[in-house]
């Protein structure tokens, strides 16, 4: 199935997917704890919803070679998967870190299509009891690549198992209870292990330790997320013209996921809107109508920067204290707004609370204070 072929049918069905639920829009996504989303359906969420990764299984790249960004980690696992080829043997483990929507599992996808190898998707969560994972790795074909997403949340006994199917590929089936229990050794084919964390902090020693191979993925820069964009565009059939690319890549908060959702949003804008060409424009028009901003930030983000300087005078506020402000729990205003506030130098935290920096003033059009200036370790 080409590519086009492919990209209408996700879109299809994830339309038909929406009509039948009678709510005309995605069901919300679930975060790393397997709560609802705290994010809820902010249009610049790194996580994505069973609707939405339809979409994109048909706009990520299938190759090493069409991979954009990460030039390190693309570079070494080239190296370790042609090895592994010459050799005729399946490469070492491969564990991937990094904040989601910056292409974890697309790469475990490609590792397995390098290697020409059937791929085998799980998540941690899915994993309940070392049962789950004595049928999946029973089942296994040599060479075949298995992927666990959210590693970190494997339930303590099918971790245990893991360590001796990743070192020795083999699993202990245990038969019976109690004192008349036996272990029954049960070997299995060699395969690789993909797995990719959000959390690389919560993964075991033990654990972490039996991947032969870790890489960490970042945030992207604009100029490869426009390159992302423009490839986006072309199987989407967009008419985009380089400003529109340009300003959907500095509002991507570098994450991919962003970008392509953006993109779509902006495709949704210029064909009810206008006449189906992206311009610069038209895109800031688009973007504004989403609440999404020049930096990236959307309303929950303006909206915290908002009551930090012109409630709290800049802070230091706590981080309760700050969430009542803006209708949030605590926990929202930690985990959605606060990484991004404080990577782009807008918010700092301290031992006294939250502050603004001179960038955060600057942001909301607000002449800074002196004491505004980025704050020390004893501050």
């Amino acid at each position: 199935m080409g590519e086009d072929e492919a990209l209408a049918r996700a879109e299809e069905a994830e339309l038909a997917r929406r009509a039948a639920a009678g709510t005309g829009r995605s069901s919300p996504a679930h975060g790393p704890a397997g709560r609802d989303d705290p994010w809820g359906d902010s249009v610049v969420s790194p996580l994505a919803d069973s609707d939405e990764r339809f979409i994109e299984g048909a706009l990520r790249p299938k190759r090493l070679d069409d991979f954009v960004g990460q030039a390190r980690v693309r570079e070494q696992l080239t190296l370790l998967l042609r090895s592994a080829l010459r050799r005729g043997r399946p490469p070492d483990h491969v564990l991937l870190s990094g904040p989601p929507g910056l292409g974890k599992t697309t790469i475990a996808m490609i590792i397995a299509a390098e290697l020409g190898s059937p791929l085998r998707l799980t998540s941690g969560p899915a994993i309940e009891r070392s049962g789950d994972l004595a049928a999946v790795l029973s089942t296994l074909q040599e060479g075949e690549v298995v992927f666990i997403d959210e590693i970190h949340r494997l339930a303590r006994p099918a971790e245990e198992m893991l360590y001796l199917a990743m070192e020795d590929f083999r699993v202990d089936i245990v038969v019976g209870k109690g004192p008349g229990a036996t272990a029954i050794p049960l070997d299995i084919a060699p395969f690789t292990l993909v797995g990719a964390t959000t959390r690389a902090g919560l993964l075991p020693a033990p654990l972490r330790d039996r991947f032969g191979f870790t890489a960490h993925l970042d945030f992207y820069q604009p100029e490869e997320l426009g390159v992302i964009v423009r490839r986006s565009a072309g199987l989407l059939g967009m008419r985009i013209e380089d400003g529109g690319i340009e300003e959907l890549a500095l509002r991507s908060r570098g994450t991919p996921r962003i970008a392509n959702r953006l993109l779509r949003r902006v495709r949704d804008y210029a064909e009810v809107r206008a006449d189906g060409r992206v311009t610069r424009e038209l895109t800031k028009t688009a973007l504004e109508l989403y609440e999404v901003d020049e930096l990236g930030l959307d309303r929950l983000d303006r909206a915290v920067l908002d009551a930090l300087i012109r409630r709290f005078g800049g802070g230091p506020v706590g981080l309760s204290t700050l969430a009542v402000a803006v209708a949030q729990e605590a926990e929202t205003v930690e985990v959605v707004a606060e990484p991004f506030l404080v990577r782009h130098g807008l918010m700092a935290r301290t031992p006294r609370g939250r502050v603004a920096t001179r960038a955060g003033w600057e942001h909301l059009g607000l002449v800074p204070p002196p004491s505004a200036d980025t704050p020390t370790l004893f501050d």
